[in-house]
């Protein structure tokens, strides 16, 4: 049950209040000074403060409540503290709610309106506590991850990175093969490396092939080797990719591009382990585990025939879904700053907010590029948004345009992942910082 603290040296007053948020199944405890309310802070935890801004009966200033409420917000920053009082100066009002008070109201209040402004601040309190739990538990997982697994020095942050390295980190143990599905760009092959770096055959040797860069005629060759002769230009022999990855990890990117010929041999190599080279008919033996990986919709591709379904789930045996680095914003500022490295100008909170709200659609290998430009022709002491030259993005249709108007529960979610930023909450809801704050008055959630 949350608990609110009252502070108020109005016996009545605090009567009035205990007994309506009882009905309410919120508890209450009453301070009737400062001093009392400040020492029961230190004694206790609370989840909101009511206090009153006038303790002195021969004055109305207001100055003791203003004295208690900077005490608190010092001491406790994430407290939220509703005002109360009998003698309402506006001035007042906006300079404590610029310092941070969550609310100012007047006696006598409106029982609605308190109510309205407490629940929201408590379930506001809760979502943020909620928040900062799974990061705490998130943190943990990822110390455990680092300390033991090698990550092959990949930067992450957000859950969804994490889950999928997680896994990763789980599947390696096995020699099972593992296709990894994601849009280009997104970091797949270090998917494949933790893979291999955390397998029984991490000693052996890990050989990449993307097979969507190798023309078709080619392909067979790459994958199996060729003797002299097999083809024309192959003027000796040579090993393909099977056997350089002996003892190892053969990671085939863009599967999708291989030829049905390629699928079928391919498939025979993961069924017995045997294949011939071009223009040989002498059977060669290896020990690889392949991890593959596709942009492409393998389902689809199966569907009208330019892919085996043998295959597809000769491959699947473990699927890791990657998702775009739009989905996984919280890489974002991580990876920008791994890309800047130490020596490079640090980026402006600007620069920063501008990295966060663009989508990414060429993923991380488009935001190391930006990156890397950026930090090559800045001029000034920082990086600015203009040194990033990202496009301008599209704009998003708001609610006077046709466009469903995000409701209460998505408000506070997104004011709580961007961690009470109005523009940066704004911004992922597709509308102006003032129709942000209309909304939030309409719903009832403080300018905190």
């Amino acid at each position: 049950m949350p608990q609110i603290l009252i502070i108020d040296d109005n016996a009545a007053v605090a009567t009035a209040l205990e007994v309506l948020f009882s009905l309410h199944d919120i508890d209450t405890r009453h301070a009737s000074s400062p001093e009392q309310g400040l020492a029961m802070l230190a004694e206790q935890e609370f989840d909101l403060v009511l206090q009153d801004m006038n303790f002195t009966a021969d004055t109305t200033s207001g100055e003791e409540g203003q004295a208690l409420f900077r005490d608190i917000r010092q001491a406790y920053p994430d407290l939220p503290v509703i005002l109360l009082t009998a003698w309402t100066h506006l001035d007042s009002a906006v300079e404590l709610v610029k310092a941070g008070a969550a609310d100012y109201l007047a006696k006598p209040w409106d029982d609605g309106r308190l109510l309205t402004t407490v629940n929201n601040l408590l379930e506001l309190a809760e979502t943020r506590r909620e928040l900062a739990r799974r990061r705490q538990r998130e943190l943990a997982q990822r110390k455990s991850l680092n300390e033991r697994y090698d990550l092959r020095g990949v930067v992450f942050a957000d859950p969804a990175s994490e889950r999928v390295i997680a896994l990763a980190c789980q599947v390696a143990r096995s020699d099972l093969p593992v296709l990894i599905t994601g849009p280009n760009g997104a970091g797949k092959e270090k998917i494949a490396e933790i893979i291999q770096a955390n397998s029984p055959n991490r000693k052996g040797p890990f050989v990449a092939l993307n097979c969507g860069a190798i023309p078709a005629e080619l392909i067979e060759a790459e994958l199996f080797g060729a003797e002299a002769g097999a083809y024309t230009g192959a003027n000796k022999a040579r090993e393909g990719k099977f056997e350089a990855a002996d003892g190892g990890t053969l990671f085939l990117d863009e599967i999708g591009n291989l030829s049905l010929t390629g699928q079928m041999k391919l498939l025979r190599v993961l069924e017995t382990g045997r294949f011939e080279r071009l223009g040989s008919n002498r059977e060669r033996q290896v020990k690889v585990r392949v991890v593959s990986a596709t942009n492409a919709d393998l389902p689809a591709m199966i569907r009208d025939g330019s892919f085996r379904e043998d295959l597809y789930y000769r491959l699947n045996t473990v699927e890791l879904v990657l998702p775009p680095l739009g989905e996984r914003r919280e890489d974002i500022l991580p990876l920008a700053r791994f890309f800047l490295g130490q020596d490079n100008k640090p980026l402006s909170p600007q620069a920063a907010q501008a990295l966060q709200r663009h989508t990414w659609p060429g993923n991380v290998r488009e935001l190391r590029n930006v990156i890397q430009r950026a930090a090559l022709l800045a001029q000034g002491p920082r990086i600015e948004v203009a040194d990033l030259n990202l496009p301008r993005a599209p704009a998003r249709p708001t609610a006077a345009h046709g466009a469903e108007e995000p409701d209460r529960e998505r408000i506070i979610a997104a004011l709580s992942h961007a961690g009470g930023v109005i523009a940066q909450a704004a911004a992922e809801l597709g509308m102006s910082r003032q129709a942000l704050y209309r909304r939030m008055d309409r719903h009832g959630i403080p300018r905190e």
